[in-house]
């Protein structure tokens, strides 16, 4: 479906002083060129000042069957012919001809003559191109300058070379560097994707690169862009994509050149007729048209590959009064676009698109990341020609009318520079929209179009034969004969005359302006109809393909251009926002398949909340209520983290909106920070009557007690949270974590803080903020350094802090987290233990005993640390934080090498310091300087220390270590009853652990043998028994 909108495309119109009858015509660069009847002559007019003005004129060596001109190497080639030979040229530095009588220097392909030649830079240059056929089309590449030049079964592209001067004769050099003229203007035209030939230094030249054999198809238009290859014949259209590599290419299957149908030989009575067909992508590899490559570069030792992106085949046939004979493509073209701050010298172009049509209909396709299909155009008349712009797609008819229509190249190229298009973040109108058409304008006679930036030339000649005659002579023409291309008819000797316009398109700012006062008709009528969508849709693809060109245009200016198109850019900005929040408008109070659309606009438009409230605030008296776009956007809002604060008559009116719409989110609406200024007292109305209404929840009490702790009513506050459950409060946090913290919506490293709710629950209720905490963490709702920041913002960094470690040890499981818990842990009690550290009056939540029995951490105490631990007549605090990291390092966690160098803060003269110096002593694994340290320092443990370490595989220690250090000790000490019960006991776990040999080689030679028999008996004993 094609909409048609009574919008202006075109400003004004001017028509060119051409002396003769005009034959062909192109333009670009800047410039108009004209051939003029008989094709001999070539006029140059300047498109860029007022009335067109003649730049130059000059002969050409035969009549101008095609011409093309290319913007990158500022040079025009042309199909001549001859007495009867068709020829290729090659015309550079034309600008040089405004004197008509300037030298004109003639060359072959390749050949840098000592002459004149080399003064490329103060005269013209006709470059003539031999070819082994007979060219029939061609065409440049807008961003390489490459020459694609089609024959009857081929194509061969012409890499465009600039010669520098370090290749020219040396003589030459400084004549050639002194003679170029100030021509940075007219090389200016180029876009800003190639320098000026004069600053090269440089003659063009070109070499031929790759020719591709087609067996199947024969070439009426060809298109060359940014490595893609377009081929079109009557009813085919084939695209392919040529990329240069440096790997050798590959044996070249034979069969493929020999691919042929298998048709009677004598087809001279039978008209084939093809099926229609449209493959693309990889598929256009399996159309019937093989293509061969053929590398013919000699210096550009590149090998070219070749692939398929597009086939496309119509079946003749009479459509809406268009015969089969008139069933023919027409109008083949490549437009590359460019995004941002790329260079085409560098980058390539982002998007290209392919368009061709028939003279019923027009198709363009996208062709990078993945072909597809953007726009069908049904024309309402026959179409002779159409051309290819930024914004529009211009067209004249069989009834002399030129006629504008929409393109979505702008869709896809903002896909592609901005990849959170389509996600709440940003939003563009779908590449599949609907194209529109625009306001016809009437001419007489119309023959040719071109365009070049904003400047539309259509060449109009007065037909001698009525067009009555033409539609009559047209019916009668046999429609069972082969269809063939007509040839260009030859000029009449008698004509009414002629007339070249060149039409200017309004800029795309006043475009759009005409589209937004077009709209008003259907926000009048219809204010959620497609209609309007449709056009606000359009008007905004128009503004970001102007932003595009615009970025493109501020890149190449300087000084003055800089400034105007820095100030046109603004200009353009600032439409966006408008027509964005235009759109928001139309998505906030749209059907539900839509609504969500309403959030990336209004965030684009760029305008406060406070302001799309008012925009969609129903009129009093008004049927209508708050759309769904709009509380999808309110709900974004709100849920997002953001540092914009509602004033209260906002936050008032966004709860009543909730509370009248969707009052299952009041919850979330007024538990958001933007709603810090919302009234208490009204909001707790509201909520109470949700409550009434849904009846009673855990969440929706904690908000109606937050909203009581703003009112200070403390007592009702305790009454609601005395409600449910600890437990339950926990899982309403968990529901709603905002209602303790504020932030953290930017991921790890957001900054988070706690709410008024929070900072009463540290004084009141510690346990459930630490329980709600670690459940929040548990949940991937908090992270462990936001966590930490909210209870330094509490102030209790180092009571609750300490508290909620501990609650998470017992309840992670994440290997991570647990030894950096533990790391913390222990440098937490160390510091607590440390000589001078500051008491507290905090309570921990948590005993020792506490978390050995529920934390799995947390071991429990050796037997033997009770001998080194003090009687509890120290501070509670020190005598917890000492249980706990004795307890920490009993447990299986902790890697004593984390904590080891904060120990030594700790003296061993204390036997508490002493026992926790020696526990690290034994979980590292040294035994015997450990029980040398415990003989010295409490020998009495020594037994105990034994008991519990000394097993299995330490067992030898009792018998190795042990009882020699307890004999020589006693020896020395012999009325020291500790050692000497120490030393009984040793015995008799030696008695029970060796044979009577191996403990007679245990007893020292100085023993006395009564105190050693009664053992060696046991040991005796034992063994007879085993």
């Amino acid at each position: 479906m094609v909409h048609v909108y009574n919008c202006h495309p075109f400003a004004s119109q001017q028509i060119v002083q051409v002396e003769q009858e005009p034959g062909l015509v192109c333009c670009g660069g800047g410039a108009l060129f004209v051939v003029t009847t008989g094709g001999c002559k070539v006029e140059a007019f300047c498109l860029e000042k007022e009335g067109c003005p003649l730049i130059c004129r000059f002969a050409t060596m035969g009549t101008v069957r095609r011409i093309q001109y290319s913007t990158i190497g500022d040079y025009l080639v042309t199909i001549e012919e001859k007495n009867s030979a068709t020829y290729l040229r090659v015309y550079t530095n034309w600008r040089y001809q405004a004197e008509e009588k300037a030298r004109v220097g003639v060359r072959l392909l390749g050949h840098l003559l000592r002459g004149a030649s080399v003064w490329g830079g103060v005269q013209m240059e006709i470059i003539e191109i031999p070819l082994s056929g007979h060219p029939v089309a061609l065409a440049c590449c807008s961003v390489k300058g490459d020459l694609l030049v089609a024959c009857e079964n081929t194509l061969v592209l012409f890499a465009l070379r600039r010669q520098t001067q370090q290749n020219l004769p040396k003589e030459n050099q400084q004549n050639l560097q002194s003679s170029w003229p100030n021509s940075e203007q007219s090389c200016s035209q180029s876009r800003g994707r190639t320098s000026c030939p004069n600053q090269d230094l440089s003659v063009l030249d070109f070499e031929r690169s790759v020719i591709l054999h087609l067996s199947k198809i024969t070439p009426k238009q060809v298109a060359l862009c940014g490595g893609y290859v377009a081929v079109q014949a009557e009813l085919e259209v084939l695209v392919l994509k040529l990329e240069a590599t440096t790997e050798p290419a590959a044996a070249e299957d034979p069969s493929d050149s020999s691919k042929s149908a298998d048709y009677p030989e004598d087809q001279s009575d039978f008209l084939l007729v093809p099926k229609h067909q449209e493959l693309l992508g990889d598929q256009a590899k399996d159309c019937d048209v093989p293509v061969n490559v053929e590398q013919t570069g000699l210096e550009d030792r590149r090998r070219y590959t070749l692939s398929y992106v597009l086939f496309r085949r119509f079946t003749p046939e009479f459509f809406q009064g268009c015969g089969v004979e008139e069933m023919q493509l027409h109008s083949l073209q490549l437009y590359p676009m460019f995004i941002g701050n790329q260079s085409a010298s560098v980058d390539g172009p982002a998007c290209m698109f392919c368009f061709f049509s028939l003279p019923t209909a027009g198709y363009l396709y996208s062709l990078r990341g993945g072909v597809e299909l953007l726009s069908a155009y049904q024309y309402p008349e026959k179409v002779l020609q159409a051309v290819l712009t930024d914004h529009l797609l211009h067209v004249i008819t069989n009834r002399n009318a030129l006629q504008s229509f929409t393109v979505r190249c702008a869709a896809v190229a903002a896909r592609v520079e901005d990849p959170y298009i389509d996600t709440t973040m940003k939003a563009c109108p779908p590449c599949s929209l609907e194209v529109c058409a625009l306001r016809m304008q009437l001419f007489i006679g119309l023959r040719s179009v071109c365009a070049y930036g904003c400047h539309v030339i259509l060449l109009s000649t007065a037909d001698t034969e009525a067009p009555e005659e033409t539609e009559r002579h047209t019916q009668r023409r046999s429609l069972t004969r082969r269809w063939t291309t007509p040839s260009p008819k030859e000029p009449t000797s008698v004509g009414h005359g002629w007339n070249l316009y060149v039409v200017d398109t309004v800029p795309p700012l006043t475009l759009y302006q005409e589209m937004v006062e077009y709209s008003q008709r259907y926000a009048e009528n219809n204010p959620q109809g497609l209609s309007l969508r449709h056009l606000l849709g359009e008007a905004h693809l128009l503004l970001r393909s102007s932003l595009l060109q615009s970025s493109e245009q501020r890149q190449n200016a300087d000084g003055a251009r800089k400034m105007a198109a820095q100030t046109q850019r603004e200009e353009l900005e600032e439409a966006f926002r408008q027509n964005c929040a235009q759109l928001g408008d139309c998505f906030s109070r749209g059907s539900q398949k839509d609504c969500h659309l309403a959030l990336p606009y209004y965030r684009m438009s760029s305008l406060s909340v406070t302001e799309v409230i008012s925009r969609n605030r129903p009129l009093p008296g008004s049927p209508h209520t708050y759309g769904p776009g709009f509380l999808f956007y309110l709900k974004h809002f709100l849920l997002e983290e953001t540092d914009q604060i509602l004033s209260q008559e906002d936050a008032d009116e966004v709860a009543r909106i909730f509370g009248q719409s969707e009052p299952s989110m009041l919850v979330s609406v007024c538990a958001s920070p933007c709603m810090m200024n919302v009234d208490a007292a009204a909001a707790l109305q509201i909520l109470r009557c949700w409550e009434d209404t849904a009846g009673v929840s855990v969440p929706l009490t904690i908000t109606m007690a937050a909203m009581m702790l703003r009112l200070g009513d403390l007592a009702q506050y305790t009454e609601l949270m005395e409600r449910h459950a600890e437990m339950l409060l926990v899982y309403g946090f968990i529901e709603e974590p905002r209602l303790l913290l504020h932030g953290g919506g930017g991921g790890k490293h957001a900054q988070v803080c706690p709410t008024a709710l929070a900072r009463q629950l540290a004084d009141s209720q510690p346990g459930l903020l630490v329980a709600a905490m670690v459940a929040l963490h548990e949940n991937n709702k908090v992270q462990l350094e936001q966590a930490d920041h909210v209870y330094k913002e509490l102030g209790c960094e180092n009571s609750l802090q300490v508290d909620f470690w501990e609650a998470m040890l017992m309840a992670s499981s994440q290997d991570a987290v647990i030894q950096e818990l533990l790391f913390r842990l222990g440098s937490v009690y160390i510091d607590r233990l440390t000589p001078g550290a500051a008491s507290t009056k905090h309570k921990s939540l948590k005993s020792a005993d506490d978390l050995i029995s529920s934390c799995s951490h947390y071991g429990a105490l050796y037997p033997w640390l009770t001998f080194l631990n003090p009687v509890q007549t120290s501070s509670y605090q020190h005598w917890e934080a000492l249980h706990k990291l004795q307890s920490l390092l009993c447990g299986p966690s902790l890697p004593v090498g984390a904590v080891a160098p904060l120990l030594e803060s700790l003296s061993e003269e204390t036997l508490w310091g002493f026992s926790l110096h020696l526990l690290c002593a034994t979980r590292r694994g040294h035994y015997g300087s450990s029980i040398e340290q415990l003989l010295d320092r409490c020998p009495q443990a020594i037994i105990a220390y034994a008991n519990h370490q000394l097993q299995d595989k330490h067992m030898a220690l009792w018998w190795q270590k042990l009882l020699p250090e307890l004999c020589s000790r006693t020896r020395a000490a012999a009325d020291n009853s500790i050692l000497l019960g120490a030393l009984k006991e040793t015995l008799v776990v030696v008695a029970m652990q060796t044979s009577p040999a191996e403990f007679l080689e245990l007893i020292p030679d100085d023993g006395t043998a009564s105190f050693f028999l009664p053992h060696l008996l046991t040991c005796s004993q034992r063994h007879l028994l085993a």
